[in-house]
């Protein structure tokens, strides 16, 4: 049975494991380098409590993550998170993905997340597809934005408004950022 829970920094390394192969294989991340468990540490540290980090867990073993972190580091964006999602390779098409983008969504509707944005590189029919299931919508495109494999790769952007409205202090925001939030809403 598939078991989806909170990430501890116990897992880290089998999350490692999942996303070198990633980066090794695959466009579905533009790292060019393996990352080391200290890389990730510091990463998981920084977005603990604030976004949610969550794992599957099949018979004991990770066999995927799923996280959600900051879109960009200017206080307007508080309310909008990035969503990454990968899987064992040797667990995919078992539904793993799919469970996974359900709880993350979820996840970020009970952190009051306004918005939830992917970045999929051309190509990755599999993960727009399952975006799409999920109500994300295809907002814009960067052409030749990434260069991995000696080769020039598009990037697709995917969007989904959760409809949450929260101004209320979001990442520890000053009163003046949150003054500039109030002005633009």
């Amino acid at each position: 049975m598939l078991i989806l829970r909170d990430t501890h920094e116990t897992d880290l390394q089998a999350i490692i494991d999942i996303y070198n192969h990633a980066v090794i294989h695959t466009t579905a991340t533009f790292d060019l380098e393996p990352q080391t468990l200290e890389q990730r540490k510091q990463w998981f540290v920084k977005n603990e409590g604030r976004y949610p980090f969550i794992v599957a867990e099949l018979e004991g073993k990770v066999v995927g993550f799923s996280s959600l972190s900051q879109f960009r580091s200017k206080p307007a964006y508080n309310s909008t998170a990035e969503l990454s999602i990968y899987v064992d390779p040797e667990c995919k098409g078992q539904g793993i993905g799919k469970q996974l983008m359900q709880e993350i969504i979820e996840r970020a509707k009970q952190k009051k997340f306004h918005a939830i944005v992917s970045s999929i590189a051309d190509g990755n029919v599999v993960s727009m597809k399952l975006h799409e299931k999920f109500g994300f919508q295809r907002v814009g495109s960067f052409r030749e934005i990434g260069f991995k494999f000696d080769r020039w790769i598009d990037v697709h952007f995917y969007q989904l408004i959760l409809g949450i409205h929260d101004k209320t202090n979001r990442n520890n925001k000053t009163g003046n950022d949150q003054k500039s939030l109030e002005a633009i809403s």
